[in-house]
């Protein structure tokens, strides 16, 4: 099969090769996914550049993807075969073949019927990012009637966590940068957006909720956005938290939180618990039956171009995800 892979890490344009390996076969309980697209996520540019050791001796990269299984293993009804699908969690939980690929095996837990109305480039954008969003919106149990606020809403999982928390029945307060990024998120379901670069955001939310403050935080920086998470948020309230790049080690003031019965927790979806994200890919399931959806594809590259697909994902500023189309995967939606 054709392949991207790289033998040591460091730098995209150093270290991604292309060439061809043999095609996987499928274990007990797997399936074979004829993949059509890969969907490049931060994470999978931070392992390559090496902010986690090296944990094989050659990697194909990414994570996400979508596809058609072509192959089942002992053990799995033949209903699969022939199925579109997406996955996610390929390069990870001790897997080196991740979706840079023209195939992958995995479990069927990782894999999810794909509706007919969706393309496989869109379906290699939910993954990471809508798993993550989907983690991080039901942290705290059901939302339906809440208030959440949803930090750095325009971005991948932030527009998936405004969707998907408007979707399940929740009033969606969303912050952003820009008033183009604010048509963005509300176009996705938020009711009211704040610019946190020209507004003070605890004070904007207390004006928004009448002084009560929201029931749930989804936040992309903990770190960077504590004072006006802390501030923003009720008591009894919670907040989850996907990344804090602002600061890994941020002063807490722990007699706030506790003040205020606050609960607080980070998520990373490889090593979430098994039943959420079951959960999980039947809500994105049921989420996406409905055409209309917003599943955005920042760029597309071919596979022989991963490297390229990386640096695009390394420079900032996409809107949406960043797929590698391994065969002949048709695009139906850019942002």
């Amino acid at each position: 099969m054709r392949a991207v892979w790289y033998d040591r890490q460091g730098p995209a344009n150093e270290v991604i090769v292309t060439g061809e390996l043999p095609a996987p076969e499928p274990a007990l309980g797997q399936v074979r996914v004829r993949l059509e697209a890969s969907g490049v996520n931060p994470a999978d540019t931070y392992r390559r550049r090496g902010a986690v050791p090296a944990e094989y001796p050659r990697v194909i990269p990414n994570s996400d993807g979508a596809g058609v299984v072509d192959k089942a293993g002992d053990g799995v009804p033949a209903r699969w075969l022939g199925k579109r699908v997406w996955l996610y969690n390929g390069q990870r939980n001790g897997r080196w073949m991740g979706t840079a690929a023209e195939f992958i095996a995995l479990d069927t837990d990782l894999v999810t019927e794909l509706p007919d109305h969706v393309s496989f480039a869109e379906a290699a954008t939910l993954g990471i990012p809508c798993m993550t969003a989907h983690g991080c919106v039901f942290a705290a149990g059901p939302i339906q009637g809440k208030t959440l606020l949803v930090t750095g809403a325009a971005g991948a999982v932030g527009h998936y966590a405004v969707q998907l928390a408007a979707w399940a029945g929740a009033e969606v307060i969303a912050t952003v940068s820009s008033e183009d990024k604010a048509q963005r998120a509300l176009a996705a379901g938020a009711a009211c957006v704040v610019n946190y670069r020209i507004e003070d955001v605890a004070a904007r939310i207390a004006e928004i909720t009448h002084g009560t403050g929201v029931d749930h935080v989804v936040d992309v920086d903990l770190g960077g956005n504590l004072a006006a998470v802390l501030g923003s948020v009720r008591e009894n309230g919670s907040i989850a938290y996907y990344a804090s790049n602002g600061s890994l080690e941020p002063k807490v003031n722990l007699r706030a939180l506790m003040a205020k019965n606050l609960t607080v927790r980070g998520f990373v979806l490889p090593t979430s618990p098994h039943a959420a994200r079951r959960r999980a890919q039947s809500d994105i399931a049921a989420f996406i039956r409905t055409p209309g959806r917003i599943l955005s594809v920042a760029g597309v590259f071919p596979l022989y171009e991963t490297a390229a697909a990386h640096l695009s994902v390394e420079a900032g500023g996409k809107v949406g995800t960043v797929v590698v189309i391994g065969r002949s995967a048709n695009v139906t939606s850019t942002d």
